[in-house]
């Protein structure tokens, strides 16, 4: 059985702390650039209200499982950057993405839901979406992802995917070879970097549906 979750939210249509997703996501639904965060106790979560969003953003300092020597090696995550994450329903097969400021939470770009995809491949499109963002906008600051997969792909300029081809997945797939060919015909320098969730908790772009 899962695990019961909190869920904070500090700018959305309705501030607070939640007891479950669904209220959540009615809270958060249609907000550009609404903050959230789960937590494991309602005291946590309302702990969380009270403070400030940023002391808790990228900090996951009363779950971690890691030693201070660990947690003291990975170090701290770049607030100025880029964070990205998808997310893709196992009952739905419906796949979607997004961008935000790491530091502040507020959303940068969004896609979806669109049908057949993976977790993976929205990772993939997500960097690839926040590269092109970057260029377009002259913001090279580094972009951060908790899938180390969608990181190789970008890196080979080509999504090793399983999932195949199908008439209700063609959106998709017309995402990865635009995004393959974006890789395959521009330079960039903006570093992608792995986000440490063991250490810091949920990437700002997670969409709380774990």
């Amino acid at each position: 059985m899962a695990k019961k979750k909190y869920y904070t939210v500090w700018r959305g249509n309705e501030t607070g702390v939640f007891d479950s997703w669904k209220d959540c996501q009615k809270a958060i639904s249609g907000y550009g650039g609404a903050i959230y965060k789960s937590f494991p106790t309602e005291a946590l979560a309302w702990q969380a209200y009270e403070g400030n969003y940023a002391d808790y953003i990228g900090n996951n300092k009363h779950v971690s499982r890691l030693s201070p020597e660990e947690l003291k090696a990975i170090g701290r995550p770049l607030m100025d950057s880029i964070s990205v994450d998808a997310a893709c329903s196992g009952k739905t097969g419906k796949m979607e993405y997004q961008g935000v400021e790491t530091k502040s939470g507020a959303r940068l770009f969004h896609m979806g839901p669109l049908a057949g995809g993976s977790n993976n491949i929205g990772e993939f499109l997500a960097i690839v979406h926040a590269l092109a963002w970057c260029s377009k906008h002259n913001f090279h600051r580094p972009i951060y992802t908790d899938s180390q997969t969608a990181i190789s792909w970008v890196k080979n300029k080509n999504a090793r995917t399983q999932v195949e081809p199908r008439e209700e997945n063609q959106e998709i797939f017309n995402l990865i070879r635009r995004a393959e060919y974006w890789l395959q015909h521009n330079t960039w320098n903006t570093p992608i970097l792995k986000w440490h969730t063991e250490a810091w908790g949920e990437i700002p772009a997670d969409f709380g549906r774990k």
